[in-house]
């Protein structure tokens, strides 16, 4: 501030309110109370000179503030300096600043606040705002990295500025450091599998500030650019792969550089294609209605295990192959239920999660099913008679039923041969009534009385009977009227 004083620096600037201010180290009175205390004003400024010159002359170096003036003696006129002046917030481009009100107003009120800036190494303070605001908290924007600067506000009342809060220390705007952080997406937490030929799109998304430095790597070592193109924004990398071969399998691993800071994230990533056949199979052995396998596993996986194998047959006659067992692990097998008479080829595919191989392996030689040869009724042999006298296993349940909704009547018997079975309704037979249909299929006998009445009640009996005797069971059915009201 070399070269003027306070009042001259405030004066200079186009704004209404730095004259005011301006006058405030001076507590010069304006209007009507500098008219009719003429002697006061005078000495009031005679005795703020030194405080002014001071004020100029000081320069806001580090550390030192660029208001470390005496203080002046009090003035009742204009209000006090506000208090708290504190840094609330310092971004990239703004900072934020609060204080609370005087504890003096003055003798005329408060009009607003005026908050003021230097830059370091300065000597001039720039007004903020153009005119007193009633506000006790403000922020200024468009501000520049790297930019330094002292703040201070001041009350201002009808007879001028106040004395100004000044910060301590100057204000930094610098860029702020977020801790970089990757954070990996759910589906790529396990291996991320692919078809040979297929695109490969790895999204990445992640968080720091300023942008941080993005490198990947491949088995821990630099991507091939011929076929890995990547791609890093300002909240994401993306890795792309335009056709996936087996070659690009393995653990590809992002790293986040910033300041110093860094962090890691690992994606797994198989690339797998059809299994070749199995190398070989031959019929072990033919017995029976069977036939014994054997074939050796692939030599190509795939670039995977294999989920099993599928195993098929064909008759010669038809030609046609039928699917006899489906991922199955073991590399042998015993094929049952062949057909007497017939011949038979078999074949053996490989499977993994990309499907079956493209082509099987197939037996040389054909299965021939032998006709067995008639054995010999063996002497002595004394056949087992299976001839039974009915008996019912299962008796009738008496039974309740309503009006008008069919009802059935259970009960089951054995006996051999299969016996004659009659339905009776208080021991005289039913059979021809179509109000009765009765059935009995292995064993069970079934009666069912469609749609009965109170008429229908009363003891119903199911007989058995056969060439070695004859048997019974009765239960009773009551049909009760539904209440009337």
């Amino acid at each position: 501030m070399t070269g003027k004083t306070n009042s001259e620096i405030l004066d200079s600037g186009p704004q209404e309110t730095a004259p005011e201010l301006a006058k405030a180290p001076a507590t010069e009175p304006s209007g009507e109370t500098a008219a009719s205390e003429p002697i006061r004003e005078e000495k009031s400024l005679e005795s703020q000179e030194p405080t002014s010159q001071a004020l100029a002359t000081n320069t806001p170096a580090a550390p030192a503030s660029p208001t470390a003036t005496k203080p002046a003696p009090p003035n009742e006129d204009v209000p006090s300096a506000p208090l708290l002046l504190t840094v609330e917030d310092v971004s990239h481009n703004s900072v934020t600043v609060s204080w609370e009100p005087p504890e003096k107003l003055g003798r005329f009120g408060l009009q607003g606040y005026v908050l003021e800036l230097c830059p370091e190494g300065a000597s001039e303070w720039v007004p903020v705002n153009p005119r007193p605001v009633m506000v006790t908290q403000q922020t200024v924007r468009n501000l520049a990295l790297g930019d330094k600067f002292f703040l201070r506000v001041a009350a201002v009342g009808s007879a001028g500025a106040g004395p100004p809060a000044v910060l301590d220390q100057p204000v930094h705007i610098q860029e702020i450091v977020e801790a970089p952080k990757i954070r990996v997406p759910r589906h790529l937490r396990q291996t991320y599998i692919r078809h040979v030929g297929e695109s490969v799109n790895l999204q990445i998304p992640f968080q720091g500030k300023p942008k941080p430095q993005a490198s990947w790597t491949h088995n821990g070592h630099a991507l091939d650019s011929k076929r890995v193109n990547v791609r890093t924004g300002d909240q994401d990398s993306i890795l792309f792969i335009r056709s996936a071969q087996r070659s690009d399998s393995g653990c590809y691993e992002l790293t986040l550089r910033l300041e110093g800071l860094e962090v890691k994230a690992t994606v797994d990533i198989l690339v797998i294609e059809k299994p070749g056949p199995p190398r070989s199979i031959r019929l072990l052995d033919v017995w029976g209605c069977n036939a014994a396998l054997e074939w050796t596993p692939p030599q190509d996986t795939g670039n995977t295990e294999l989920l099993g194998y599928t195993v098929q047959k064909a008759d010669k006659k038809t030609g046609q192959w039928f699917t006899v067992l489906e991922r199955y692990h073991p590399t042998t097998c015993t094929i049952s239920d062949l057909i007497i008479g017939n011949s038979y080829s078999f074949r053996v595919f490989s499977e993994n999660l990309c499907g079956l191989s493209d082509s099987a392996t197939t037996t040389k030689e054909l299965a021939h099913i032998q006709k067995a040869d008639i054995a010999a009724k063996p002497k002595g042999f004394i056949e087992r008679d299976f001839s039974e006298a009915p008996s019912f296993t299962q008796p009738l349940a008496d039974h309740t039923s309503t009006p008008g909704y069919s009802t059935q009547l259970f009960c089951s018997v054995r006996a051999s041969p299969k016996p004659k079975i009659i339905w009776m309704k208080n021991k005289m037979d039913i059979q021809g009534d179509p109000k009765y249909r009765a059935l009995s299929e292995q064993g069970i006998c079934t009666l069912e009385i469609r749609k009965p009445s109170p008429f229908d009640s009363g003891v119903y009996t199911c007989k058995a009977i056969n060439v070695l005797g004859e048997a019974s069971v009765d239960c009773r059915l009551e049909v009760k009227a539904s209440a009337t009201h």
